[in-house]
């Protein structure tokens, strides 16, 4: 069973008992994350596995203006600048700013559980300085994977990051939704970065 059928069975069966998102995620994700488990690398030790994203690079960012809306396809599209620092081996930052001066900041940090080989990523931003559920996976075959249940406008969904291109050209990002457990998927955000620096100097990102 893959990953992400692993999650979706565990984290939509258990929303029936426990309505709580975060708290079931918290949960499931120990489950699937015991070694030994079929959906853990044991052969792979990932913690190295962002490193080489550190420095300082400019992104081009797409996303979906109104996801899950049927016949509107209209996508929004600005750049800005992303600042990865490596804080240990196995934990990584993000710091992300648009080229708007008024835009919002934001941050996601990669945090590594070397027992279970997977990748906890968090993020926020400065809007509300909320952090979400952590989205849960792994790379396999240079393909990054990383799953949680999250809630948007009161409706329940399941959302995907993945991240691919890491070794062979610069790192492309997508973020997707479902709404049936994982059955479809609806493309929400894409991410294409181009290298500035390997400097990740105080890692604040100035937009620039």
């Amino acid at each position: 069973m893959t990953l992400a059928k692993h999650l979706i069975a565990l984290s939509f069966g258990a929303l029936a008992v426990i309505p709580c998102s975060i708290v079931v995620f918290a949960q499931t994700s120990s489950e699937v994350a015991k070694p030994g488990s079929p959906t853990a690398s044991v052969d792979h030790d990932g913690q190295h596995d962002f490193d080489s994203f550190a420095g300082t690079w400019k992104c081009h960012t797409k996303y979906r203006a109104h996801p899950f809306s049927g016949s509107d396809t209209t996508w929004i599209e600005f750049d800005g600048t992303e600042t990865f620092q490596k804080l240990w081996d196995g934990a990584m930052l993000e710091l992300s700013k648009v080229a708007s001066a008024n835009g919002p900041a934001g941050l996601m940090l990669y945090t590594y559980n070397p027992q279970s080989h997977q990748w906890w990523v968090y993020f926020a931003n400065s809007k509300d300085g909320k952090v979400g559920p952590p989205n849960v996976g792994e790379f396999r075959n240079g393909r990054g994977e990383f799953f949680a249940q999250d809630t948007v406008n009161g409706k329940l969904l399941l959302n995907r990051y993945v991240w691919s291109q890491i070794a062979s050209s610069p790192p492309h990002y997508e973020e997707s939704w479902s709404s049936d457990g994982g059955r479809t998927w609806e493309l929400a955000r894409i991410v294409d970065l181009a290298r500035v620096s390997d400097d990740t100097g105080n890692a604040h990102p100035t937009g620039k």
